[in-house]
């Protein structure tokens, strides 16, 4: 079977997270992904978080499978040769320096569309143009400017940043997207084109509902939070704990033997309030007055969830779901990390897949999230530090003494 974007050469200029996870999905699509290091140094993960000395870190390791390294020292006259011959070679470049970077080493978009018309050139940066546009940014930075950390903990608590790296990951995500589009519409229009994310534009994608709520809530309470009808609101959307977010109330449940992962997420749709209160032999509140409707129940959501919770403490998380899935209740059981890593289903689609690795031996990672019925993807381990440097020069027609001169000028 064909891969998906055979055929597809990206010169990968970035580093540590949100870039690295867009070429990555590239990468896993067929794209050849030409990731371009720092002779000596490399991608500033390699060395970061090692849990095994001397080796890459998994924080490398697992946002760069399936590409190729070459060194390179862009600051010398021959690097500069040769990474220009590289953009002419390539169909996209995808970089997340600080801003003006590449303008500074030379290599302004109007450069690079003079020695690729066809160049598609791709930028994570922290911010759009504005106030904060020469910033540097984090993933909690990012976080916290998209509207993500003061909509995310409880509302008598500080805002907090989700584990999900929604700023980096999220980022890189989008801009795959936007690379996909532009090679598309170069089929048609046979030119290249810009293609720019900014991080804070990314975050705030992914919280359009609170966007959403901010404007509901300039005609009354939100009546789906915690807050209502006890609390208070003022003029922005509150953080709003474990609450659904959206029509239907929701928690999280405690379980046995009550461990710090030993939870469940139970929603209460108007038809399960009938089968919940049965299998928590509650049937009196089944028609009570006080209980029946969606509206009675509304002002009294921390006591609909106690009750259920009494019962939910008594069974394991997953004896709960076994009870609650047939009964149509919706309910999701909060996975850990370890048990999500165990899980065999996960492994059987490849969304977690064991990769060996020439100096660390075999790790765990997460596969490719996106799967094509024609189109499959395959994981390789991520490369070591300029291990295809020789191999890319070498297509790009330098021979071998051209090879041996890069390098005793310190280009390569």
């Amino acid at each position: 079977m064909a891969r998906a974007l055979e055929g597809v050469r990206i010169l990968d200029m970035t580093h540590v997270q949100s870039g690295p996870t867009c070429t990555q999905l590239l990468a896993w699509f067929g794209a050849d992904v030409i990731k371009v290091e720092r002779p000596g140094v490399g991608d500033a993960t390699r060395g970061q978080l090692r849990d095994v000395p001397d080796v890459d870190s998994l924080y490398f390791t697992m946002l760069n499978h399936n590409k190729r390294s070459i060194t390179l020292n862009t600051k010398s006259e021959h690097g500069k040769q040769i990474f220009t011959d590289l953009i002419k070679h390539c169909d996209v470049m995808v970089e997340n320096f600080a801003p003006g970077a590449l303008d500074r080493m030379g290599f302004t978009w109007e450069r690079i569309q003079q020695i690729n018309p066809r160049m598609i050139y791709a930028s994570v940066k922290g911010f759009g143009p504005g106030p904060y546009q020469d910033c540097k940014v984090y993933e909690n930075v990012a976080q916290c400017t998209g509207g993500s950390a003061s909509t995310t903990g409880f509302d008598d608590g500080p805002p907090l940043v989700t584990g999900a790296q929604i700023g980096d990951s999220g980022t890189g995500l989008h801009l795959a997207l936007g690379i996909v589009t532009a090679l598309f519409h170069r089929e048609r229009s046979g030119r290249g084109q810009r293609v720019t994310c900014a991080m804070q534009d990314g975050v705030l994608n992914l919280c359009r509902v609170k966007l959403r709520d901010q404007q509901r809530l300039k005609h009354g309470p939100l009546r789906e939070y915690p807050q209502y009808p006890n609390g208070t609101f003022s003029d922005s959307v509150p953080r709003a704990g474990n609450a659904s977010g959206g029509g239907q109330p929701g928690w999280a449940l405690r379980c046995a033997p009550g461990g710090p992962d030993d939870y469940i997420y139970v929603i209460i749709q108007p038809p399960g309030w009938e089968p919940l209160m049965k299998v928590i032999g509650r049937e009196d509140l089944i028609e009570h007055p006080d209980w029946a409707t969606p509206a009675a129940r509304l002002p009294k959501l921390d006591q609909c969830f106690a009750l259920i919770e009494e019962w939910t403490k008594t069974k394991t998380k997953f004896e709960v779901m076994e009870t609650l899935n047939p009964l149509n209740v919706p309910c999701g059981p909060i996975l850990s990390m370890k048990e999500l890593a165990e899980e065999p289903s996960l492994r059987e689609t490849g969304t977690v897949v064991e990769v060996d690795h020439p100096t660390r031996g075999a790790y765990l990672s997460v596969g490719n999230p996106i799967k094509l019925s024609d189109s499959p993807s395959e994981v390789k381990r991520s490369p070591l530090l300029g291990e295809h440097t020789d191999e890319v020069l070498a297509e790009l027609g330098y021979s071998q003494a051209d090879i041996a001169t890069a390098k005793a000028e310190g280009a390569v």
